[in-house]
């Protein structure tokens, strides 16, 4: 029970402190005007990273390779099943947004490459540079493709705030230094937890932990959705996954090698696989994800984490 309560109370720092950090970032960014391209491109992804940063980081350097990965592949199955389907449920999400199809071949080519530098059973320092090559190419690209910042606008609006600079610097200060503490709350109850419940450490990262960490995508879908804004939810999906695999996994494995559990090759990759191809019929015939579909993805979430419990050997 202990490793539980410490756990929740890790996950709850870790929202809390990523919350801070952006919060207070944007409004230093907006002091320096810089742009909104910009501050959405890197402020807000880094900002809403964060948990999953940390986690990954404090989970290779404890050795818990099962946790650092799992939390990426956990969180990408759920940033789209449980992220797009729970706000298609309150509104139908629009596939429509410019640029969907293109970056969704990104995802698919990280995801691609993920698996084969973790054939070999490890995500070595070369791996990791490679991966954080691949984000800088990404990101300097849409950076040249995106035109119209309408998105990132939107979202630096949800975060506006009246802050002095003085406040504003404390609360990003705050978060940095909050996120590294809850992510040792978030790891040491999440090995915990997995000894408790005689389950392995890559079945704890993939499901309580990286939902935990993805809390913050799942908020801003749902809110999106609210406020009539889910052209932006799918998007927000995939590029969040990009991120997590070329930025987060890029830099953990660039700090620390990690040994890559069995336990993925056999199935945890290939479940992150079929969510992603659940996307291509609405991607491909523009077909708004609407209640039914939001039902079938959040059902299929349940189906794969249920099948990442039940094999042998979780």
């Amino acid at each position: 029970m202990s490793s539980l309560l410490t756990l929740i109370a890790g996950l709850i720092f870790l929202m809390i402190a990523a919350d801070i950090l952006v919060r207070g970032s944007v409004s230093l960014a907006e002091r320096f005007r810089i742009p909104p391209l910009v501050v959405g491109l890197t402020i807000i992804a880094l900002g809403t990273s964060a948990p999953e940063l940390v986690v990954s980081l404090k989970a290779g350097f404890a050795g818990s390779g099962g946790i650092a990965i799992g939390n990426v592949v956990g969180s990408n199955i759920a940033n789209i099943l449980l992220c797009l389907g729970l706000p298609s449920l309150i509104f139908a999400t629009a596939v429509n947004a410019t640029g969907l199809k293109r970056n969704f071949s990104v995802m698919v080519a990280a995801t691609v490459l993920l698996i084969a530098s973790c054939w070999d059973g490890t995500l070595s320092r070369l791996d990791g540079g490679i991966l954080l090559l691949c984000f800088i190419a990404f990101f300097v690209a849409q950076i040249l493709v995106t035109r119209d910042s309408r998105r990132q606008q939107e979202e630096i609006e949800e975060l506006r705030t009246n802050l002095s600079p003085v406040l504003a610097a404390l609360m990003a200060i705050g978060g940095l230094v909050v996120l590294p503490f809850a992510a040792d709350f978030v790891v040491e109850g999440a090995i915990g937890l997995a000894e408790m419940l005689g389950l392995s450490e890559t079945v704890i990262g993939v499901t309580v932990v990286a939902v935990g960490t993805s809390l913050p995508e799942l908020a801003a879908g749902v809110m999106s959705a609210w406020r009539g804004h889910s052209d932006m939810t799918l998007g927000n999906a995939i590029g969040s996954n990009i991120f997590n695999i070329l930025f987060i996994l890029g830099v953990t494995a660039s700090a620390v090698p990690l040994v890559v559990p069995p336990d993925f090759l056999h199935y945890e990759f290939w479940a992150m696989v079929a969510a992603a191809l659940v996307l291509v019929p609405f991607l491909g015939m523009r077909w708004p994800i609407g209640r039914l579909g939001g039902f079938i993805l959040v059902l299929f979430y349940g189906g794969l984490i249920w099948g990442a419990v039940a094999l042998p050997g979780a």
